[in-house]
């Protein structure tokens, strides 16, 4: 796993097409996490299950469906990305979100089409789960070829830091609908709004990346297969495939309980849906501030300890916070909970999205990129809202949530011990410069 970028002098990118170039990655995860968000509505107008848990099991555990297709569209989308191009590959992304996301918004429940009605939102997200695995690895190479050299992390940065402003408009919208609408109205027709909201937005999205820069260099753009994309990236790479996965479980897991703390809130903490929904908002805001302040520490102090420092962190806090929060449950704990967490999550999320594509040689950056986020997406993000429902349904203890975290941190953090430093002291700002690799 040896650092293998080199710089080479190209036109300079304009800060405002990087902020374009996310705003298309924004709009992405706030079709897909908006599921999460209204999961206990979801469960009950598509799978009538009877149980106190019962609906809310199968509409996570369809969340989780969509993870699960994330690696195809890491394989196919990421090489395409590698073979032709970022932009196109970004575009096509756009493409398939929105199909999903119309989908879900327009399928009538469960009560009047029998089961189409589960089957089709099935489906639904398992187009999303395709898009968004093909979406990480094209933006964040993009990101990390249009830095300057010592201003890496604050280009990459951007990725995660829109994926804020997706959760922030997608747990204001849950704040607002919640607050305003009756129990009645929301479960019949309120939950859809915000999903109608993002298909408002789909041909401005369009219309921006169509405008982006292409970083791919033609020297790169080889007569190449998927195939031998895949099996000269597991021959030079595998070692930081596989320390990729493993740093993996504590993002997905604990991202995904963050999405989850909706209907944690609701089911398990008896709060009212608004306050559950404004924990939603401040983990956004959080997303989106603690990003680019982890972009800056990982230039300045490198991206390891960025990495294992908060994860140390959430491995010693996480089990008093939920245990201080099942005490006396209410808004002002909730919030400082979610607050914590999501603050101590940013920030290795962040490093580990300026180390990988950095570290992998830009014929394969977008595919290793792409497959490291969707595979960790899937084998642990996608299972985590089924697992900690499960727990909380088998145990009925509160708390069983934060035991799961507290495996993931030590999992996470034998894997980031392993990884190398990726930052060179050497680097100096070269404006204009794209990362290639010696042996592109």
């Amino acid at each position: 796993m040896s650092q293998t970028l080199e710089n080479q002098v190209t036109q300079p990118v304009h800060w405002r097409v990087i902020a374009a170039a996310v705003a298309g990655n924004a709009f992405e995860v706030y079709d897909f996490v908006i599921y999460a968000y209204f999961a206990v509505y979801i469960g009950q107008a598509f799978f009538p299950v009877t149980g106190d848990y019962g609906s809310l099991l199968v509409a996570t555990a369809t969340f989780g469906v969509g993870f699960f297709t994330r690696p195809l569209g890491a394989l196919f989308i990421g090489s395409y990305a590698d073979r032709v191009g970022r932009k196109p590959a970004m575009i096509l992304t756009v493409t398939l979100i929105t199909l999903g996301t119309l989908g879900i918004a327009a399928t009538p429940g469960y009560a009047t089409i029998g089961m189409a009605a589960p089957v089709i939102i099935v489906l639904c997200r398992l187009i999303q789960g395709v898009a968004l695995g093909g979406e990480v690895g094209p933006a964040a190479s993009l990101l990390i070829e249009s830095a300057p050299a010592d201003k890496r992390g604050r280009y990459a940065c951007w990725q995660i830091a829109s994926q804020g402003i997706a959760v922030t408009v997608g747990g204001l919208f849950g704040v607002i609908i919640t607050s305003s609408m009756s129990a009645e109205n929301l479960q019949s027709w309120g939950w859809r709004l915000p999903f109608i909201f993002s298909l408002l937005m789909v041909p401005l999205t369009i219309y921006i990346r169509r405008n982006l820069p292409e970083t791919l260099h033609e020297s790169v753009k080889k007569e190449k297969s998927t195939a031998n994309i895949l099996k000269g990236m597991w021959r030079e790479n595998r070692s930081l495939l596989l320390i990729g996965l493993g740093i993996m479980m504590v993002v997905s897991v604990t991202s995904q309980l963050i999405n989850y703390m909706t209907s944690y809130a609701i089911k398990t903490l008896h709060l009212h849906p608004s306050v559950a929904q404004t924990s939603i908002l401040i983990a956004g805001l959080i997303s989106f501030f603690g990003a680019l302040a982890a972009g800056r520490l990982c230039d300045r102090y490198g991206r390891k300890k960025v990495l294992i420092l908060p994860v140390l962190a959430l491995s010693v806090v996480v089990i008093p916070l939920f245990t201080w929060l099942h005490e006396a449950p209410d808004a002002a704990r909730l919030l400082t909970v979610t607050f914590v967490v999501s603050t101590l999550i940013t920030f290795p999320t962040t490093a580990l999205l300026v180390v990988v594509p950095e570290m992998l040689p830009g014929k394969f950056r977008s595919t290793g990129t792409s497959l490291i986020y969707a595979l960790g997406s899937a084998l642990f993000g996608g299972s985590t809202h089924f697992i900690l429902t499960a727990l909380l349904a088998w145990t009925n203890h509160p708390v069983a949530p934060a035991y799961y975290v507290l495996f993931a941190t030590a999992i996470s953090l034998c894997a980031m011990s392993l990884l190398p430093e990726s930052r060179r002291p050497e680097e100096s700002a070269q404006p204009g410069h794209y990362l290639s690799s010696s042996r592109d």
